[in-house]
């Protein structure tokens, strides 16, 4: 370059960076800098972080209050649904072909405290037990510590010293609290079939260490048909579960970067959280900001299992990786990872691909959103490859909840009167109306809605993962 011409472009650059310095600064002193300013931008900024970061462990209290104010249930104790989840239960992504059994746990006044799964006879149950982040502490049952033989799993307090008794399975817990999400597997949709699965259910038992010589008798309350709703809301009283957390929790070491962010929002432990109107305002607007950042990274999808294939796996890599190896990798904290798999679902699973598999999708085969208007068809391909069952459910795109008001959700290779094509591949549509002849197929969705698709392989094996077996696209066979 000549030197004019590398003068010339020099006083070009230059005279680009003061020019967009002067933009900056200009705008800069556009936003006033008065105390109170400040402050509302600190607030602003560190709470739509602190939504982000608190996803799961708000996730989980979300779900311990709507047991708490919808049913008699109370901690270490179990609730039930007697019989597979219909859309009263709103939490997030249930499983309609199964029977939900859950503990919330807590053993800061129990101390040690003992979930005892029986052996798998005449049942299974395919479990995990979390804390109070849904971090998984264990999976229980056949495809957990036990393997199907019944364990009694010993949560351990934080700093619990004292060594565990024998026969037992010890979880060590940083945290009080946590919760046991029990599935009691169903081998079909009959009554009888039904019945079996609440009977073997109900041989769990939830007991403090410290009696278990005299074990008292678990208390089990049915919370079927009840409005159970624990979606995620998405405005002030989000930071007051958060604050629960704080207060009733230890602060993990990898956590205390949050100790002063969150006193800027009123958000300390041992001091009560009290926001005025204004703050309200102020938390209200970051949530919905926070929602819009995390709704916008799950619309751009998750990696897939299959390139060319719109199905993902219901959590990120990085997410599983973290959460399976207890965040041992010091160079690494997926919280935004982490903070958009917790707005889809709930549970920590310690063995992924054991007991179930996910695969989640949000768009058809075109790249369109999924619309409760139109009708769409999924063809299970034959031989699935599964040791139980397999199912396809909706579920309501903007709650991540079953769709309130319709009268199932889901169909299953389990589902009574399901219809199988000539070559062993099953056609499940979803839309408004049932295509005729094929309402045992068909799931409905509301016309007024977007909706998502969630399919589960329960007992999965390995042409899934060696992918000789593949899901393929939904596709949209109809519009409104």
């Amino acid at each position: 370059m000549h030197e004019r011409s590398a003068s010339a472009l020099r006083r070009t650059v230059g005279a680009a960076i003061v020019l967009a310095l002067g933009v900056a600064t200009a705008s800069a002193q556009a936003r006033s800098s008065s105390a109170e300013d400040l402050a509302r931008r600190a607030v602003e900024r560190r709470a739509v972080e602190a939504v982000i970061w608190g996803m799961p462990a708000v996730n989980a209290d979300l779900m311990l209050q709507a047991m708490l104010e919808s049913t008699s249930a109370k901690p270490n104790e179990v609730v039930y649904w007697s019989r597979p989840v219909n859309w009263k239960n709103q939490t997030l992504t249930p499983n309609p072909d199964s029977i939900y059994f859950m503990s919330f746990w807590n053993v800061k006044e129990t101390g040690p405290l003992v979930i005892e799964i029986p052996p798998a006879l005449g049942g299974s149950i395919a479990g995990n037990i979390v804390n109070a982040w849904q971090m998984p502490l264990e999976d229980a049952g056949p495809e957990g510590a036990d393997r199907g033989a019944g364990g009694r799993y010993l949560i351990l307090p934080p700093g619990h010293k004292e060594p565990p008794p024998t026969g037992y399975i010890p979880l060590r817990s940083d945290t009080y609290g946590g919760f046991a999400l029990l599935r009691s597997n169903l081998a079909s949709h009959g009554d009888a079939d039904i019945a079996r699965a609440v009977a073997y259910g109900k041989r769990v038992k939830v007991y403090p260490l410290a009696q278990a010589a005299q074990a008292p008798e678990t208390r089990f309350t049915d919370a079927y048909d009840v409005l159970f709703d624990a979606t995620i809301r998405y405005d002030a009283s989000f930071f007051g579960h958060l604050d629960r957390v704080v207060q009733g929790e230890p602060w993990l070491d990898r956590d205390r970067v949050m100790i002063d962010q969150l006193k800027t929002l009123g958000i300390e432990k041992g001091k009560p959280f009290t926001p005025d109107p204004a703050m309200r305002a102020l938390l209200t607007e970051a949530a919905r900001e926070a929602q819009a950042l995390l709704s916008r990274r799950y619309d751009e999808g998750f990696p897939v299992i299959n390139p060319g294939i719109r199905w993902f796996p219901a959590a990120m890599q990085e997410v599983i990786r973290a959460v399976q190896s207890g965040y041992a990798d010091r160079d690494a904290y997926p919280v935004d990872a982490r903070g958009v798999t917790y707005t889809l679902g709930f549970t920590g699973i310690k063995r992924l691909g054991t007991a179930q598999f996910y695969l989640m999708v949000n768009k058809d085969k075109d790249g369109s959103a999924f619309d409760g208007a139109a009708t769409y068809r999924l063809r299970v391909p034959p031989d699935a490859p599964v040791r139980q069952y397999w199912s396809a459910t909706a579920y309501d795109r903007d709650t991540h909840a079953l769709i309130r008001d319709l009268p199932r959700a889901s169909v299953a290779s389990i589902s009574p009167g399901m219809r199988t094509n000539a070559d062993g591949s099953v056609d499940v549509y979803f839309g408004p109306r049932a295509p005729e002849g094929r309402e045992a197929n068909w799931v409905p969705t509301d016309p007024n809605r977007k909706f998502e698709l969630l399919f589960r392989l329960y007992g999965p094996e390995k042409p899934l993962f060696e992918k000789s077996w593949k899901l393929p696209d939904v596709e949209k066979i109809s519009t409104r």
